[in-house]
């Protein structure tokens, strides 16, 4: 049995980090009142929009896009968002480990030197490195601090890159924010734009008969709303992965909180037992000496 001395030590200690992970967890539930309320407000808005061009492409005008072109793929772009820092449960992982299966796919279909990665995240760029890829520019900021410019340009970049068919295929893998105790992850085609999906306001509304009165015309109200829809898709996407984060970190740290002060328990047990012992091994022995 360990020493009085060693059991008090072992009890700080880890007080010590019971007080690091109960502030690790508040500041995470602050961040993430922060990105949830950014996410939920965002949500509803991409979704509507995104119903508003299924039901304009699903109407008898007659409207064609390069965007929903599918073509013969060569190259693949993956954009995969994480965070910058680890201590968030299986999070990063999560998404390394899925990350590492569509590389293995893709390099079947299309060769290794065909897979552009942008990894949002430092955790998720040190990974592609060690998969032997090149990771396609920094996005560290972008996990750290979302912003819709950042996430605009690189919406752009994509957009352009795949209009010069210099890539084929865009595909998006995130968190998907459902509650703080659940993140879904999701994989997802952003180019070329696929609708065939419908969601689930779609199905609220299917059936329903659309007739829209378009102006100046359909081609300039399509040339003007699909960059946007892409646009926004990917900030979204960004905010969806930040508020999964912060809600992964929340719980880890609440579980290595309880964990912590579970352990307080036992080794306080262990010490007020141990000190019991003590104490009437030296009342008998203080007893055995007035005897002798």
């Amino acid at each position: 049995m360990a020493s009085l001395k060693e059991v008090k030590g072992r009890i700080n200690s880890i007080n010590g980090t019971l007080k690091i992970t109960s502030a690790m967890k508040m500041v995470a539930s602050s961040k993430l009142h922060k990105a949830q309320e950014a996410i939920e407000n965002m949500l509803p808005y991409e979704r509507r929009l995104h119903h508003m061009l299924t039901n304009f492409l699903s109407s008898e005008l007659s409207v064609e896009s390069p965007f929903v072109v599918k073509r013969d793929v060569k190259k693949i772009a993956i954009v995969v968002f994480a965070s910058n820092s680890s201590l968030c449960g299986g999070f990063n992982a999560n998404v390394i480990r899925h990350l590492s299966g569509m590389i293995e796919e893709y390099v079947q279909q299309v060769g290794k030197d065909n897979i552009l990665v942008y990894p949002i995240g430092r955790k998720v760029a040190d990974a592609v490195k060690k998969l032997g890829l090149t990771p396609m520019g920094d996005y560290q900021h972008m996990s750290g601090k979302p912003n819709y410019k950042e996430a605009s340009d690189l919406a752009s970049e994509l957009m352009e890159r795949f209009l010069n068919d210099e890539i084929q295929q865009v595909e998006m893998l995130y968190n998907h924010f459902k509650s703080t105790s659940t993140q879904i992850l999701t994989r997802e085609t952003y180019l070329p734009i696929n609708f065939s999906q419908a969601s689930a306001t779609d199905e609220e509304d299917k059936g329903k008969q659309v007739d829209y009165i378009v102006e100046p015309s359909a081609e300039k109200v399509m040339q003007e709303l699909l960059p946007k829809v892409l646009r926004m898709k990917m900030y979204t996407a960004l905010l969806d992965s930040n508020a999964a984060e912060h809600a992964a970190r929340t719980m880890a740290m609440q579980i290595a909180t309880d964990n912590a002060n579970e352990l307080i328990q036992d080794l306080t047990l262990i010490y007020n037992k141990s000190r019991q012992q003590a104490i009437t091994n030296e009342l008998l022995d203080i007893i055995g000496g007035t005897m002798a």
